[in-house]
């Protein structure tokens, strides 16, 4: 009997095994098998999002979803055009699993629980027939003169294989990677995608907890910029500004070893010369109103009291005393607050890598290898990585579907060519 053995039991492994299972044909039986060098299965989809598994985001145009990826973002429009967020939404409610759409476009079960997700999966392999093994890594991969690999076991047994997949995940462990390049790949080495940055003002760290809705957050000696939402933290700055600008400046902020200026544009949507323009107009309209009591909407009172301490304004400063240099400064501050990161902190709700097997060797029509037939990759082994709001988790159901159909095509034509 044919065999296809899948290395990595996470999110893109299960996938890669149910598609597979159920899409082989009754007449090529196929055994199947997940090696899992761990104790349990979907460890990833567990922990995520809070223990709620953020399982896709509702983005259902293949382009403006691939543009959520740092790296990947080309390749993928494709792959997404034959299964995207619709098609994971179908797959799952087939499976007895309904997901929710949030405000922000994150899809969870309606139950808001990953146990749901992770006993789906779990459900849909052995009701497939895929053999399930725990705390069964893979030390080295042989491949075989005439085709097909012999896989040598953590537990010191022999495995032999006809297709094989890799999708053990990030390559922070190196495992996978290792497999990978002692089969002919380059690696991309891995560097932190998604976290936030530690800024050791303290005038800021005051403000733990205090969120700003719309801000522009920028590395402007980098040419790297975000907007969205900002949290204040007390390490530094977080929310999904800082996280996105993290993701797409990854392989820059590590190059400057996590030590950068910073920049904080807290009123993105109007000019520094409107900003001075309405600090002018208060000067006139509430002359007698203290400075420090009075902010610009939509700032926060706590933090307008920060940057006006900040801009050198005394608190007992009504508007009409306010000095033309003093505005000046808080203009400044409203439009560009300079802060500087001293470090990051891994967003552990996330968890993701840059970094891994390199995109232009593998075929994403089946995501096999270009360099060794037989091998296909799935998940965050690839050197892709999306940004927080479940869309790593798509590229894992996305890549492990295209592979697992992948697979078992292979051995329909396999079938078919010998009958006849």
């Amino acid at each position: 009997m044919k065999r296809v053995a899948i290395v990595g039991g996470g999110a893109a492994g299960f996938f890669a095994a149910i598609a597979c299972a159920e899409a082989v044909a009754e007449t090529c039986p196929v055994e199947i098998v997940v090696l899992e060098k761990g104790t349990e299965f979907l460890t990833k989809v567990r922990i995520s999002g809070g223990g709620r598994c953020n399982v896709t985001h509702a983005c259902f145009e293949p382009r403006l979803l691939a543009a959520n990826y740092p790296r990947g973002e080309r390749t993928l429009i494709g792959a997404f055009s034959r299964f995207q967020p619709a098609d994971t939404v179908a797959w799952f409610a087939a499976h007895g699993v309904k997901l929710k759409t949030e405000a922000d476009g994150r899809m969870f079960p309606v139950t808001d629980s990953s146990e749901t997700v992770i006993e789906c999966l779990l459900r849909a392999a052995r009701a497939s027939g895929v053999e399930l093994a725990l705390q069964k890594g893979v030390n080295r991969v042989t491949r075989r003169s005439g085709g097909g690999f012999d896989l040598t076991l953590s537990t010191g047994d022999t495995l032999g294989c006809d297709r094989l997949l890799l999708a053990s995940g990030g390559c922070r462990t190196g495992d996978g990677a290792s497999l990978a390049a002692s089969l002919g790949h380059a690696i991309e080495p891995p560097v932190p995608s998604l976290f936030t940055f530690r800024v050791e003002s303290a005038w800021l760290r005051e403000l733990a907890g205090l969120s700003v809705e719309d801000v522009e957050a920028s590395v402007p000696e980098r040419g790297l910029r975000e907007r969205g939402p900002l949290l204040a933290t007390h390490w530094g700055v977080s929310g999904p500004v800082i996280l996105r600008l993290s993701a797409w400046g990854a392989r820059v902020l590590h190059g400057l070893n996590y030590r950068f200026p910073l920049e904080i544009d807290w009123l993105p949507g109007r000019s520094r010369e409107a900003v001075a323009a309405e600090l002018a107009a208060r000067r006139d309209a509430q002359p007698s109103v203290l400075v420090n009591r009075a902010p610009l909407r939509p700032i926060p009172l706590r933090l307008w009291e920060a940057l006006t301490a900040a801009a050198g304004v005394a608190p007992a400063t009504r508007w009409a005393q306010l000095p033309k240099a003093a505005k000046h400064s808080l203009a400044g501050q409203l439009k560009g607050t300079r802060l500087e990161v001293t470090g990051k902190a891994t967003n552990k709700a996330e968890f993701v890598t840059c970094g891994g097997v390199c995109l232009g060797e593998v075929d994403f029509k089946t995501m096999e290898s270009r360099i060794c037939p037989g091998l296909h990759f799935a998940g965050e082994l690839l050197d892709i990585d999306g940004i927080t709001g479940g869309f790593n988790f798509q590229a894992a159901w996305t890549t492990g579907w295209i592979a697992g159909r992948s697979m078992a095509a292979a051995f329909s034509v396999a079938s078919e060519g010998f009958q006849g």
